[in-house]
């Protein structure tokens, strides 16, 4: 079971400063959790992943049932041991994949749809999702939710919110007598009355962590914040805040400065793959010409292994030979850059500054290579 300590709060806006206690170690918050869909980090080795200081990571409960199956990870010892990573894991009950699913049917009792991987038929139910992730053994998991398309109909919305509520009664029931920590996640679309009333009757389980899901989707960081404001006040404040998929640096800062512990996103390795890495002074892509000669690092205010010992210059020259190191070292920058963030965003809410530091932060932010 985890255990949640606020240590501060800032005092002109909602950001906040905690401790998350799991058995596998503390986690400073907020914090950002790269995402190992299948048990890996893109590009990283778990002794490179924390090198860049990453507590957390998350793990998918859908794809990897699929492949390699949840009894062959139990029976390697848990997640833990199969992907030999020692800090705290998360994993999606796969609410978010199914959803993303060009054909499935959702019914009350749960989703049918066919295997990505051999196009079997699959009924996945709550009770399913958290077999799944009981053998798994991450320490902290989430509730089989319907995450509904944007735009969507009040229709579609409320039946999205309807199943979430049943379907995370049915997830309370499958899961008790277990010490991993369930989070519900909080649904609705764009519609506060729906927010509410997912939020409100989600909070009656006491459950040990919420989430606020539905807003990675393409609403846009407008909307974003609007779903967050209405949404986090309704949550319990002694309880960790989690906003899933979101991963933009500004959306970020807007996310902490709404008072949301916990991010996970795949942009950091993602955009990596494609030479897009992120810098004090905004995003640059190092495939461009204007850095073929460029000596100094990918960015100087930053100490990873990249940035200290390779310039960007080489960084260019291994993307456009397709060699699978610039990958890494783009992977190994960009996944610092974040845990740098979350630590300097730390730092700001304690001493009481966090608005002081998002502005200038943004300020200097361009958001985009100047090249572009």
């Amino acid at each position: 079971m985890i255990r949640f300590e606020l240590e501060a709060s800032d005092r002109d806006t909602r950001a906040r400063a905690g401790l998350l206690q799991t058995e596998h170690g503390p986690v400073d918050t907020p914090v950002f959790m790269p995402v190992g869909t299948q048990a890996a980090i893109r590009g990283l080795t778990p002794r490179q992943l924390a090198e860049t200081g990453a507590r957390i990571v998350l793990a998918n409960a859908y794809h990897l049932a699929l492949r390699p199956g949840e009894a062959l990870v139990a029976r390697s010892g848990g997640l833990h041991a199969f992907m030999a990573w020692e800090g705290p894991i998360l994993t999606d009950s796969g609410g978010f994949q199914v959803f993303s699913l060009p054909k499935k049917e959702i019914e009350p009792e749960g989703v049918r749809f066919r295997s990505e991987v051999d196009g079997e038929p699959i009924f996945l139910t709550p009770e399913r999702a958290i077999e799944i992730q009981h053998a798994l053994g991450a320490d902290i998991i989430m509730a089989f939710d319907e995450c509904t398309p944007y735009p969507a109909t009040r229709e579609l919305a409320e039946r999205g919110v309807e199943n979430t509520l049943r379907w995370a009664e049915r997830c309370v029931a499958a899961h008790a007598g277990s010490d991993q920590a369930l989070f519900g996640i909080v649904q609705g679309s764009t519609y506060p009355e729906l927010r509410r009333r997912c939020a409100e009757e989600l909070v009656k389980l006491d459950l040990p962590g919420y989430a606020i899901g539905g807003v990675s989707v393409g609403e846009g960081l407008a909307e974003l914040v609007r779903v967050v404001s209405l949404t986090e006040p309704l949550l319990p404040a002694a309880k960790p805040r989690y906003l899933m998929g979101v991963g933009l640096p500004e959306d970020l800062l807007e996310g902490i400065e709404r008072g949301i512990d916990m991010f996970d996103c795949v942009i950091p390795t993602r955009y990596a793959r494609s030479a897009t890495l992120f810098t004090l002074r905004g995003r640059i892509r190092l495939k461009h010409r204007r850095y073929r000669r460029d000596a100094y690092p990918v960015d100087t205010s930053c100490d990873c292994y990249a940035c200290a010992t390779f310039t960007r210059a080489y960084i260019h020259h291994l993307y456009n030979a397709n060699e699978i190191l610039g990958t890494i070292l783009g992977a190994l920058h960009n996944v610092r850059f974040y845990q740098q963030l979350m630590r300097s965003a730390r730092e700001a809410i304690v001493l009481q500054r966090f608005s002081t530091f998002k502005r200038e932060f943004l300020a200097g932010y361009a958001g985009a290579d100047p090249a572009h």
